[in-house]
């Protein structure tokens, strides 16, 4: 007689499916990749009170609180912008290959964070930055799509979660690096370190082959042009679908690049007001940012359960509603306590850090909205076409900054844009109990 597996048992086996070389490769490859662009990306904002001391001065502008603050917020903003032209590797990827493309912008962002360290004025140093942010934004596209394609149906959405820990493990190691070589040869030596990932690509290029859903493909696209799987994007099946999930993309970028990222400013503001020396406020600003990072990982490794249990959009939401709630009540209320404001600020990181990880969601959840021959430009396009409008919020939040001469109020009312990324939710594609599309 046969028994029948009963669906629990079928569930159990198949989410441990094994997986082969290739996959396993590639998903460290795409990890390694994202988290050491997270590394160059977050350098950065560690670096960045001490870089403007030395850079304002050489380019004939006075270094004053005010000033670090507008110019900060200036760099920013050109990061954003060239993350927004990073949609250009999109069309590239479906085109040409996703580890190719991987492989190019690994080695794009590595240059250009390097030569940050030769920067002798503050718009060198500028320029630097919008470049290397097109390389570190076609990353996430292209490592994101690898292994969303490459894994098993049955583990691909675990290895969204895993694959973007990837970026907040290299906001805790550049936090590490600031506190052994920052804190000790300076912020230069930091942007030096950040020529590293490019050794990476040695081994992308010897271990890594491209996925097979990729592959199958290639008779059907090779006589496309490479902006057709971009203007795909807009027919009428998808066109709504890429607005809303690039104005999701966008309130995401709010809330960390116009929000979060100034965690390693108002930490050392605080440390400052606490009586703690430079050298102890950056250390201080290193543990910060690893406790944040912290928050992150784990808020990237459950967001998988909570997506198949609550659905994408009520999981999103979710995380939305925590960056909601702890933006506010760390810049607008512990910043500008008399008393204690550097602790019940610290203690509110672990929650900015978890909800921080509402941008694993796109991982997971924008693939599964597109097919193969078009799913790389769709991942470019979404999370960068936002940072242009995030560019200007982010120098709008450093004018306010030299506005209201502190950091706190400004960054407190990023946290607006989550409403509007919550009344937008209910009108997203729900792909929930869908496998990926061929």
């Amino acid at each position: 007689m046969v028994l029948a597996a009963s669906p629990k048992k079928l569930v159990v086996a198949a989410s441990r499916e094994p997986l082969n070389g290739n996959q396993i490769r590639g998903f460290w490859a795409a990890w390694g990749g994202w988290a050491l662009d997270g590394m160059d990306s977050f350098i950065y904002a560690l670096v960045m009170v001490p870089a403007l001391r030395e850079l304002l001065p050489r380019s004939a502008i006075p270094d004053t609180p005010a000033n670090e603050g507008l110019y900060g917020g200036l760099l920013f903003a050109l990061f954003l912008v060239g993350w927004g032209m990073a949609f250009l590797w999109g069309p590239l990827a479906d085109r040409f290959g996703r580890v190719r493309t991987l492989m190019l912008t690994i080695a794009w962002y590595s240059l250009f964070t390097f030569l940050g360290a030769v920067a002798t004025r503050v718009w060198q140093l500028a320029a630097f930055r919008l470049l290397a942010g097109i390389g570190i934004g076609g990353e996430w596209a292209m490592g994101g799509t690898f292994v969303a394609e490459e894994w098993p149906e049955s583990r691909r959405k675990m290895g969204a979660g895993l694959m973007h820990t990837g970026y907040y493990f290299g906001f805790f190691l550049a936090a590490l690096l600031n506190y052994i070589v920052g804190a000790k040869y300076g912020w230069r030596a930091m942007f030096a370190v950040g020529g590293a990932p490019a050794l990476l690509i040695g081994f992308i290029r010897y271990g890594v082959t491209e996925p097979n859903r990729w592959v199958n493909k290639v008779e059907q696209i090779k006589s496309w042009s490479v902006t057709r799987s971009f203007f795909m994007l807009f027919s009428p099946t998808y066109r709504w679908r890429t607005i809303l999930n690039c104005l999701y993309v966008l309130v995401s970028i709010v809330g960390l690049w116009a929000g979060v990222v100034y965690v390693p400013s108002a930490v050392i503001n605080l440390a400052s007001r606490a009586g703690l020396s430079p050298l102890e406020a950056a250390r201080l600003s290193s543990y910060a940012t690893m406790l944040l990072s912290l928050g992150t990982i784990f808020g990237c490794i459950v967001l998988p359960a909570f997506a198949e249990r609550l659905g994408r959009r009520a999981t999103l939401a979710l995380y939305f509603a925590v960056m909601l709630v702890f933006i506010p009540l760390a810049f607008g209320y512990a910043f500008y306590l008399p008393t204690r404001a550097l602790s019940v600020f610290i203690t509110c990181l672990p929650f900015l850090g978890f909800g921080g990880a509402n941008f694993a969601m796109y991982t997971l959840w924008l693939p599964e909205q597109y097919p193969t021959e078009c799913r790389a430009s769709a991942f470019a396009l979404a999370i960068s076409v936002g940072r242009f409008v995030g560019a200007g919020i982010t120098f709008l939040v450093g004018a306010g900054v030299s506005h209201f001469h502190g950091i706190g109020i400004p960054v407190a009312l990023t946290s607006v844009a989550f409403v509007l990324g919550l009344a937008l939710l209910p009108f997203g594609e729900e792909t929930t109990g869908k496998p990926l599309p061929a």
